[in-house]
């Protein structure tokens, strides 16, 4: 009886207090108190850069100012019925005329107000017309100014009036993250603009590796590009060309991602060679290069994993005889950083022969700097020209007799009469060699030479024949 007692008045103060504790709430405890946040303090776009103020990114004032600089290009190659003996054997004759031309399509960028326009050097590479399509329809016939297969880039000039041009703005300044914007013609879907963020630079894919000295040094953006943006124009948001979209990256032949441009500050370097001399001045260090890594840096007890590693020095070279020695470490070029061998090849393309850089190395922990007068690929400091590609050749050349033709078996040639230091010296051409073909043209004259010359993309094919008839082939960079 007690204990009942018990549990009952222990049940009546439980809830007793349960119910005071709500009735306190209820009636004596504070309202909260509400602090509005300020509108503007709500959002912030972590993607845009702090002086926007907050607002959206808007392109249209960049996209305006650019879009009618950028051109469709249309080219043709023309074919010819390869004669196959095999096939007249078993089927008879071949088909005769001319088969259908070969069409291609791209971009390309007018830089400035007398009609000069850069593009790709893939976009034209074999192709015998150039058509140009400005923004709004005019159709010119192009004019291949020049062509350097190394960086991939090419020159076209049209003679057209009252047309819009990009202003070249500073690549080197470009930052991760930084918005881009791409306009080009993919799938001939002309003016067709695309948005994305410089996502690398100096980025090295390879794909320019048939190339003897290649310059890769891409920025690497998440703008969308396609087949037939390649030559386009990648600018800021101030509408400033900063590059040339060239290459994507993909397994399927269409963008997946990533789209890589060759820097304006290779670009303008290039196409100004062109303009001024008519060939590209390639400047040269003279040094074999490579990466500093974890791995080597730690063989050989580097300080910092930074800078490029000297693997080797030309005997002939600049490096060589401004001081630079195997082992060094070079630190900047120019006062311009460099950690990888596309950011120093970069910076190296900036300059012609003759020109002095200055060049910081690290040597057994210590910091050295060398005024290096940068050299050309023939190991002087001369400016090349176009008229000068003979002399680049090292060779003089003589017509070739009716009698030697028909004795050689040849319709046509020149025959090469002396070979001094050049191009035909190191690729093994001697004395007496007959040129037929240059770049898969007949040539019957030291004018052919030239004139196919002036107008050859970097790589240069010579077909020809020995003394004893013996046909051969030959190939070099120019």
């Amino acid at each position: 009886m007690k204990a009942r007692r018990f549990f009952g008045l222990l049940a009546v103060t439980v809830i007793g207090a349960i119910l005071a504790v709500i009735l306190y709430a209820r009636l004596f405890q504070p309202e909260p108190t509400v602090v509005e946040v300020p509108v503007e303090n709500k959002i912030r776009y972590v993607n845009l850069p702090g002086n926007t103020g907050g607002e959206v990114m808007d392109f249209t004032q960049a996209v305006a100012q650019s879009i009618d600089a950028v051109v469709h290009v249309k080219t043709k190659e023309f074919r010819e019925y390869a004669v196959n003996p095999l096939y007249e054997f078993f089927f008879g004759d071949q088909p005769t005329g001319e088969p259908p031309p070969l069409l291609g399509f791209g971009s390309g960028v007018i830089f400035s107000d007398k009609g000069y326009i850069v593009t790709n050097n893939h976009v034209i590479k074999g192709s015998d017309e150039i058509v140009v399509v400005l923004n709004d329809k005019r159709e010119f016939d192009a004019e291949l100014i020049g062509a350097d297969p190394t960086t991939d880039i090419a020159l076209l000039k049209v003679e057209a009036k009252d047309i819009s041009h990009l202003n070249f703005g500073d690549s080197d300044a470009l930052q991760l993250g930084e918005w881009v914007l791409a306009i080009g013609n993919p799938y001939n879907l002309t003016s067709t603009v695309t948005a994305g963020i410089v996502s690398a630079k100096a980025r090295n894919i390879n794909i320019l590796r048939t190339q003897e000295f290649s310059i890769e040094s891409f920025i690497q953006t998440d703008a969308a590009v396609n087949p037939g943006n390649s030559g386009g124009a990648l600018i800021n948001t101030r509408g400033e060309l900063v590059g040339i979209n060239t290459a994507i990256a993909s397994r399927t032949g269409a963008f997946t991602g990533y789209s890589f441009a060759v820097p304006v500050s290779i670009v303008e370097k290039v196409v100004n060679d062109l303009i001024e001399f008519g060939a590209v001045q390639r400047a040269i260090l003279g040094v074999v290069i490579q990466d500093v890594t974890a791995e080597l840096a730690e063989e050989k007890n580097f300080d910092e994993i930074k800078g490029v590693f000297v693997n080797g020095v030309r005997p002939d070279g600049a490096a060589k005889k401004a001081g630079i020695k195997e082992e060094d470490v070079i630190i900047s070029i120019d006062d311009t950083p460099v950690n990888s061998a596309a950011e120093l090849q970069e910076q190296i393309s900036k300059f012609r022969p003759g020109e002095k850089v200055k060049v910081m190395i690290r040597r057994d922990g210590k910091l050295k700097q060398f005024d290096v007068v940068l050299r050309n690929l023939e190991g002087n400091t001369e400016i090349v020209k176009r008229d000068d590609l003979l002399d680049v050749l090292g060779a003089s050349f003589e017509a070739v007799s009716d009698r030697d033709k028909r004795s050689l078996g040849i319709r046509n040639g020149v025959r090469v009469k002396s070979v001094k230091p050049g191009k035909f010296m190191k690729v093994g051409i001697k004395e007496g060699f007959v040129l037929t073909f240059v770049n898969k043209k007949p040539v019957n004259s030291v004018k052919d030479i030239a004139d196919i010359l002036k107008k050859s993309e970097g790589g240069v094919i010579i077909e020809g024949v020995d003394r004893n008839g013996s046909r051969s082939y030959y190939a070099f960079g120019m």
